[in-house]
């Protein structure tokens, strides 16, 4: 456990500021008494950093991470210590029907963070990468540890292993003081891209529409709560000078199906709503779920939430932004 003023006054930039995780990432460090500066590209009214006025309490610079001369001038302006690199597009259907976006925004504008952060080596002090349990692609080993290798075969999945290489390549090259976090499928308050479950089905039962399944439902995962998640990054930052250039599976230990998911939420909302399966899911991978023992041994730290309690969590969210 760290000192309660160990983030005070430290310079913190936060790319994907107003993302389902950059936005708990800044409401957490902000109570922590960081200097938060953000990187936004678009302005998104319903997200959770403008409804919840967490903007008027960061700087915001607007740009785009595939910029690198914009990156790089927000990173000397505001002398960055702690760099949480979260910008990415996100969503794997979106990655196999747009795979070039989704290069540049997970690939390039990775490096540029990586190499702007690395010409500032003299403020900064902690990068932290987000790559993804997807980096790992199929894999008969399960569940993942950090020694499987990075063998990403789909679009979204590819971004992700070199996300996590190039990550790799900065700490091997340079020493950039880098950390790497592969995590599962995040949930919680703020999740605006609906096509994902747990929102999705949210959303569904708040229309009185029967949610939608996309795939047979019987994909596994590790749904990941996002205060959770925002929690395990900032102990991995923490705790850099033990664990420079490593990478940790973030993540719960419960895992689910799709059927398995959808049902819990419509338990949570006490709906009687039968989902709609439509088997029409391709370029994704079966099963994946994470082993969490390395941080639970290194850094000890485990999640907080189960996940019906924070799935109502996240229910409540939506019923008082959404409704």
């Amino acid at each position: 456990m760290k000192e309660n003023n160990f983030w005070r006054n430290v310079n913190v930039l936060i790319t994907g500021a107003s993302g389902l995780l950059g936005s708990e990432m800044v409401s957490q460090l902000l109570n922590k008494g960081a200097n938060v500066v953000t990187i936004v590209r678009d302005t998104v009214p319903k997200s959770r950093f403008f409804l919840e006025n967490l903007n008027s309490k960061v700087t915001i610079t607007r740009g785009d991470i595939e910029d690198y001369s914009f990156v790089e001038r927000v990173m000397a302006e505001y002398e960055i210590n702690t760099v949480f690199h979260l910008a990415a597009q996100p969503i794997v259907k979106i990655a196999n029907s747009s795979p070039l976006g989704t290069f540049n925004a997970n690939i390039k504008g990775t490096w540029n963070v990586l190499e702007a952060a690395r010409n500032h080596m003299s403020t900064v002090k902690s990068v932290v990468v987000a790559s993804s349990d997807k980096a790992y692609g199929t894999s008969p080993i399960l569940p993942y540890d950090e020694s499987v290798p990075l063998r990403g075969q789909h679009p979204y999945d590819v971004s992700k292993s070199c996300v996590d290489l190039l990550s790799q390549s900065y700490w091997y090259t340079y020493k950039l003081p880098v950390n790497i976090t592969r995590c599962g499928n995040f949930y919680g308050p703020g999740d605006l891209n609906y096509n994902r479950i747990i929102p999705g089905t949210i959303l569904s039962v708040i229309n009185n529409e029967r949610p939608i399944i996309r795939s047979d439902g019987s994909y596994i995962r590790n749904y990941f709560y996002i205060k959770d998640a925002a929690d395990g990054y900032i102990t991995i930052s923490e705790n850099r000078d033990s664990v420079l250039g490593e990478a940790f599976n973030l993540g719960s230990e419960e895992r689910y199906s799709v059927l398995e998911i959808t049902n819990l939420v419509l338990k949570v909302m006490g709906s009687k709503l039968a989902p709609v399966v439509r088997n029409e899911v391709s370029n994704e991978i079966k099963e994946q779920y994470l082993s969490i023992k390395k941080v639970k041994e290194t850094l000890n730290w485990k999640p907080k939430y189960k996940t019906e309690d924070a799935l109502l969590e996240t229910v409540s969210w939506y019923k008082k932004y959404v409704c």
